[in-house]
């Protein structure tokens, strides 16, 4: 690498983590950035970095987007219940010898007052709501939503970015769309005019989402939380700050291999 080449890094995106990463990073001029989304939101957030939309064809296309682009490192900011693309970054980065970076946001967890109970996956919250009708804020989002049909016995109010398509086939369903950041105050309000009396929730961290486990809390409701699974084998970081901290070191790295 000569010193007027740039460090091109593929940042794999979609949450708001990745977001402020790329704005941290666009600035640079000794950098080149490509933010890889996956395509699943009909309407992403705007990006302060190129863009590309769409999967690579599991970890071979990944490789080969990152070979024949000549990406130097790979950054993996996606969502913790992303595991897929994950597990193929994690396998491409030792296949490659690429650098890699995971950026992860930590998990909640509970604390004095919380009701949680915690299950594998969708199918395991919904059974984990019992056989008597219950008024359930759904927040797993449209992949998935479908698992609610096993209990039509239920209420629920599911909250997704984008519309469920096709609808749930159920009587007594009522949909929701928003993007997070959400507050206490609007959490709180949104359960008691529906009247919720449970929420399941994946364990996807960070402060965006927060707000639903703290009104679950107060309002004294059972929440049925998803467990992640087991994290992919890449270093990892908690936060952009550490994420920047780590990319200055692998970019250091980067161009003395191309001295």
């Amino acid at each position: 690498m000569s010193d007027m080449e740039k460090t091109r890094i593929l940042i794999l995106g979609g949450t708001s983590e990745a977001r402020r990463l790329a704005a941290a990073l666009a600035t640079r001029k000794d950098l080149d950035i490509l933010l890889s989304l996956a395509g699943r939101t009909e309407a992403p957030a705007q990006q302060p970095v190129p863009v590309r939309v769409g999967g690579f064809g599991g970890a071979e296309g990944l490789a080969t987007f990152l070979m024949e682009g000549g990406y130097d490192l790979l950054i993996d900011a996606t969502h913790p219940f992303a595991e897929r693309i994950s597990a193929n970054a994690a396998a491409v980065a030792e296949r490659t010898g690429i650098p890699a970076l995971a950026l992860v946001r930590p998990e909640w967890a509970p604390v004095t007052g919380d009701h949680w109970h915690i299950v594998a996956d969708i199918p395991a919250a919904i059974t984990a709501l019992g056989p008597a009708p219950r008024r359930v804020f759904l927040t797993t989002g449209r992949q998935g939503a479908h698992h609610a049909e096993i209990a039509p016995q239920h209420f629920y109010l599911v909250r997704s970015v984008d519309p469920v398509d096709p609808p749930l086939a159920l009587v007594d369903v009522d949909y929701v769309l928003d993007r997070g950041p959400f507050t206490l105050e609007g959490e709180i309000d949104l359960m008691q005019e529906h009247r919720i009396d449970a929420v399941i929730t994946k364990n996807s961290g960070g402060a965006a989402a927060y707000a639903k486990i703290e009104a679950a809390r107060l309002l004294g409701l059972k929440v049925v939380v998803i467990a992640r699974a087991p994290a992919a084998a890449m270093t990892s970081v908690e936060t952009v700050e550490a994420a920047l901290e780590a990319i200055d070191h692998l970019v250091s790295l980067a161009m003395n291999r191309g001295v």
